[in-house]
């Protein structure tokens, strides 16, 4: 008699119940290798299932063991996986590269009486609103826009929103 813990039937019950829960937690399911038929295979079908994306590895065509991966890319159930990229590229991940760069502060920018004026003010104030900006700097609002755009290109100071503008 067979212990009931070690049965295959209870093994083989609970992996599938664990890759069906982990193929529905999973944003994507990647095979590697497979078998004509596996483990790997079902969980493929819990995640296509769950409208998850499948990824496989493909192989040789005469290898058993890429038999497997080579049929879900063939009928489509599964993307062609060759490397760290094409995941991030499906999946729609955002990486590093797609980040904005950081602004070099400019040394040794030449401002005017005005904007010299503006870039204290900013400075002892941190970020402020253009409307403050023209009534402490005793200009009217149109001239402060203008000289904050010549500022903005010259790389000292940045707009943000809500009209707030801050010194780089």
């Amino acid at each position: 008699m067979t212990d009931f813990w070690t049965s295959d039937t209870f093994v083989h019950t609970n992996f599938l119940q664990r890759n069906r829960i982990i193929a529905g937690l999973s944003e994507a399911t990647i095979v590697i290798e497979s078998a004509a038929k596996g483990g790997s295979l079902v969980t493929t079908d819990f995640a296509n299932g769950y409208h998850r994306d499948v990824f496989a590895v493909p192989g040789r065509a005469n290898d058993p063991l890429s038999i497997g991966c080579n049929n879900l890319i063939k009928q489509h159930k599964a993307h062609l996986l060759t490397s760290a990229a094409d995941l991030a590229y499906i999946l729609n991940w955002k990486l590093k590269e797609d980040a904005p760069l950081p602004v070099q502060k400019k040394l040794f920018v030449e401002l005017d009486d005005d904007e010299k004026s503006i870039w204290r003010f900013l400075t002892e104030h941190g970020k402020e609103q253009l409307d403050l900006i023209a009534l402490h700097c005793k200009m009217p609002t149109h001239r402060i826009a203008g000289i904050l755009l010549t500022m903005e290109l010259k790389g000292v100071i940045r707009p943000l929103p809500g009209k707030l503008f801050e010194v780089i």
